[in-house]
């Protein structure tokens, strides 16, 4: 690691990429509450699936050292087993794009969209642990000669609030103590990952993470962290229940620019 933080703009795919929960695209944890319209789904977004380059071009002149990927489980693999290989090539393009403009990649492997085929109580089901550890080989293998460093789980506090933050009733019944066992889970699939060197060799395990509106302070920032990297949320503002406050750029018709 550097001995001054890497600035890094995150890249959160489920709220910038668009075309999931749609029809014909891939379905994540979030689907049954847009099926009952509890939330708004991130729709088409911003296209940053397709318009990736257009706007992390912007990036280098901000003063930003890199981005923050998130590679999205659920467009890798739609379904259990049957995995998208043209998916992963194009992750792959955009980790080798963000790279020939100078900046380094930290790719997330797992963020608060994971596939609908892990069921909503993916981190309590213990079944659910190879299909992680392989999920992991699978893209660290596939980004592992471009990606500079990887991130297991973006927000470990992030996949417990389906448990302890019920927001109406019926309330769940032993909330904390299923929170307690995801928990115990998730640290089991870290160590698993922990144990191939390789893969240990490449995570990032300290980083501090700020809202868009403190990037004017990006020197500040640095000097005042003691973590690894910098992660600012996010280069769009987003759509869909993992949106942003604010985005580093705004999309204004066919264009992204500064906010």
């Amino acid at each position: 690691m550097t001995n001054r933080p890497r600035l890094l703009a995150t890249v959160e795919g489920y709220a910038v990429e668009g075309g999931y929960d749609v029809a014909y695209g891939p379905t994540t944890c979030f689907a049954p509450a847009l099926s009952l319209n509890h939330i708004d789904g991130p729709g088409d977004a911003a296209n940053l699936w397709n318009d990736f380059e257009e706007a992390v071009r912007l990036l280098p002149p901000l003063g930003f050292d890199g981005i923050r990927l998130t590679v999205e489980w659920a467009r890798i693999e739609p379904r259990q087993g049957q995995v998208d290989h043209s998916a992963l090539s194009r992750y792959i393009e955009m980790v080798r794009f963000a790279e020939s403009l100078g900046l380094h990649v930290t790719v997330v492997l797992v963020d608060q969209a994971w596939p609908a085929w892990l069921g909503q109580e993916a981190w309590l089901l213990p079944w659910v642990v190879p299909h992680f550890v392989d999920h992991v080989h699978r893209v660290v293998g596939a980004l592992g000669g471009s990606a500079q460093n990887f991130i297991l789980f973006a927000n470990w506090a992030h996949l417990l609030d389906g448990f302890t933050e019920a927001s109406g009733p019926p309330w769940r019944r032993r909330a904390s103590d299923d929170a307690y066992r995801a928990q115990v889970q998730l640290r089991k699939m870290t160590d698993l990952i922990l144990q191939d060197s390789k893969i240990a060799g490449l995570l990032v395990h300290e980083w501090d993470v700020v809202d868009a509106d403190d990037v004017k302070g990006r020197e500040t920032l640095r000097d005042k962290s003691e973590r690894d990297e910098i992660h600012v949320r996010s280069i769009l503002q987003g759509f869909g229940p993992t949106r942003c406050n604010a985005g580093i750029l705004i999309r204004d018709g066919k264009e992204f620019r500064p906010r």
